[in-house]
């Protein structure tokens, strides 16, 4: 199995929805299957900022895109880089961060595929 970097990126990331993606606020429905993690780099965070982490998927290929994963990371980190499980991706998903107190923040990311 081939394992790749499927989406790479560094943004500010405020109170608008922010797609990993797109690498923009434009959200995605992306249909390419795989199984994929998510790693982010918080170093940049303090005391004050929260940011929420999310997956987005259909159920089923007709289905409407919901959260399927999601996770709050708040104030300074110990072990800054953050890894999501592995999710199985099939039918029009996203990732998608959005910033819940605090200042903006650049952040970067990977999204990485076992194909």
């Amino acid at each position: 199995m081939a394992i790749s970097e499927a989406f790479t990126g560094t943004a500010t990331i405020s109170t608008a929805e922010y797609s990993l993606v797109t690498n923009s606020t434009t959200l995605a429905s992306d249909t390419t299957d795989g199984v994929y993690q998510v790693f982010i780099d918080f170093a940049n965070l303090t005391a004050t900022e929260e940011y929420m982490v999310m997956v987005k998927e259909k159920v089923t290929s007709a289905g409407t895109q919901r959260v399927v994963f999601s996770a709050t990371v708040a104030g300074v980190q110990g072990s800054p880089a953050w890894v999501s499980p592995s999710l199985i991706l099939l039918h029009g998903w996203d990732v998608s961060m959005d910033k819940l107190a605090g200042t903006d923040r650049s952040i970067s990311w990977s999204i990485r595929k076992v194909a």
